[in-house]
């Protein structure tokens, strides 16, 4: 199996994830929406978007079906399987509409739009993104004061997931150190070597410099 990645946050989390669970995969650097390149990556993903893991029969795109699909393969609980699954997928499902939401719109304005020069940063979009990140990390930070990770005493797929775009918190500037459990949860995460830095080793352009 191989995995195509770039250094941008889903398919980073599918790097992460996929390094966590020690999966027999191969990595690879992709750019589907470069010149030249649709041809070769539509028929693995319409979308033409990455995480995209090339299996047999027929290859698997978003990141949350691949860590889905790995664990599975490997027979890891990091994806529950027992009883805790319905609230794994809650809290999922909660992050991308809510805190990870929050923290993917203040991350484009200060840093994707700037690294890309996709445009100006827009502060009306940065403030709605803080007035939503601050809804969902009070939320948060009363979930994690009682315990260490989102489902209890052990890591699953679902912290991964919730901390997407935390890694590129040096652009978002997100004020995470304000609440004190979170800050403790994602101090934890940056402890994991995989979370860390999962492109060790693996020929992953860096991604371009904010400008100054």
């Amino acid at each position: 199996m191989k995995l195509y990645f770039s250094r941008n946050p889903n398919p980073r989390l599918a790097v992460a994830t996929a390094r966590f669970l020690n999966a027999e995969v191969a990595f690879e650097f992709a750019e589907p929406l470069a010149p030249g390149q649709a041809d070769r990556y539509r028929p693995l993903n319409p979308n033409l978007l990455l995480p995209i893991l090339e299996r047999p029969g027929r290859a698997l795109w978003e990141a949350d079906a691949i860590a889905c699909f790995l664990s599975r393969e490997l027979g890891s609980n990091f994806w529950r399987r027992d009883d805790d699954e319905p609230e794994m997928i809650r809290w999922i499902s909660w992050g991308k509409e809510n805190f990870v939401k929050a923290c993917d719109m203040v991350h484009w304005e200060r840093g994707t739009k700037l690294r890309y020069g996709i445009g100006p940063c827009e502060e009306a979009m940065v403030e709605e993104g803080l007035r939503v990140f601050h809804r969902a990390a009070r939320l948060l930070e009363e979930e994690l004061s009682g315990r260490a990770w989102l489902l209890g005493d052990s890591i699953s797929y679902a912290d991964f997931r919730m901390a997407t775009f935390l890694p590129y918190n040096d652009a978002a500037r997100l004020p995470i150190a304000d609440y004190p459990a979170l800050a403790r949860w994602a101090g934890h995460l940056g402890e994991i070597e995989t979370w860390r830095d999962p492109f060790r080793g693996l020929a992953a352009p860096e991604m371009p410099p904010l400008p100054a």
